[in-house]
């Protein structure tokens, strides 16, 4: 395993971290304490240290499981879990700082800690983003040492953008795979300027990138890659990347046979991300242990050639760029 500096947080980060959001269960089965426990054991074993999790996975039985975990480790894992999706409906005129707060002190007492490592907004609305009261109000948990770090979950480049005006914010989370290449442009300087460290999620836009899914592919009814493909959950973008499937396919042909070249795909788009300097740490979810494996074997993967980047970039420029780029 590789570590990465996580921007002004000055921690060392595994570059390839575990997102929650499927441990123990999966999108619409039931919460396995004890398969969450493995995977989340693995991936320490394996040298992961760092862990994101969000009070509303699993209704906070994530949350639980991965403070049990840490709580069992002898070695430092970092921490970071989400707030604010709780608050329904989710306007940013629910967002408050009382709220806030006890959603902390929930996360704090769910978990078992004393501190958050990391408390992130949770893809808050846009207007969320100008309300100075609420920055201060984890200014004000960072002193009480309820919190080491705050950042935001964002669902678009300009939210990061507005985000990385505050002192407090120290880590942007964003939407960053072969499907989605805009963030590569602009916004990774701009956080590398401002010392944000950066965390990639939906690396593998929703298992799309495994290469295993097909157009005869059948989703379960609780799945939301079966309910939210235009968007009437939660922004569309966070299921698939946004890419509609008939533009997917093809797109995924070209990758396996040029960028690829027949070896794994899955491993392949993770080290495509890791190519990308600014980046602290990519936290692909697991539901089983060989998940979590194949994952962090993308770390000791060869960099990837001049034409496999330059293949990347076409195959988004053919199929993806103008379903997506401008949306995000």
């Amino acid at each position: 395993m590789n570590y990465r500096k996580l921007g002004k947080t000055g921690w060392k980060v595994s570059e390839i971290g575990l997102g929650t959001w499927q441990v123990g269960g999966g999108w619409g089965k039931p919460f396995d304490p004890r398969r969450a426990e493995e995977i989340l054991h693995t991936a320490f074993d394996k040298g992961i240290n760092f862990v994101d999790t969000a009070d509303v996975y699993d209704g906070g039985l994530s949350e639980a499981a991965v403070g049990r975990a840490i709580r069992d480790r002898s070695e430092k894992i970092f921490v970071a879990t989400k707030c604010g999706r709780r608050i329904q409906p989710h306007t940013h005129e629910g967002y408050t700082t009382e709220r806030l707060r006890k959603y902390v002190e929930d996360s704090l007492k769910n978990m078992g800690l004393d501190q958050l490592d990391l408390i992130q907004l949770h893809c808050p609305p846009g207007p969320v983003y100008e309300r100075e009261e609420i920055f201060r109000l984890f200014e004000d948990l960072k002193a009480e040492g309820k919190i080491a770090a705050m950042g935001v979950s964002v669902e678009r480049i300009n939210e990061g953008m507005t985000a990385m005006k505050y002192d407090i914010v120290s880590t942007v989370q964003i939407i960053f795979n072969l499907f989605r290449q805009r963030p590569a442009e602009l916004f990774f300087n701009y956080a590398a300027a401002n010392d944000i460290g950066l965390i990639v999620r939906v690396p593998l836009a929703s298992g799309l990138l495994s290469g295993k899914i097909t157009p005869e592919t059948k989703f379960e009814k609780d799945d939301h890659r079966n309910f939210n493909r235009e968007g009437k959950a939660f922004d569309k973008g966070e299921t698939f990347s946004g890419v509609p499937l008939e533009k997917a396919f093809p797109a995924l042909e070209e990758l396996k046979n040029d960028f690829a070249k027949n070896l794994d795909l899955a491993s392949q788009a993770i080290r495509w991300i890791l190519m990308h300097k600014q980046v602290g740490t990519v936290i692909p979810g697991a539901s089983c242990v060989d998940q979590v494996e194949k994952n962090i074997s993308a770390s000791g993967l060869p960099s990837l050639t001049p034409d496999q980047m330059e293949s990347a970039a076409k195959v988004y420029e053919k199929y993806i760029k103008s379903e997506v780029h401008q949306q995000w």
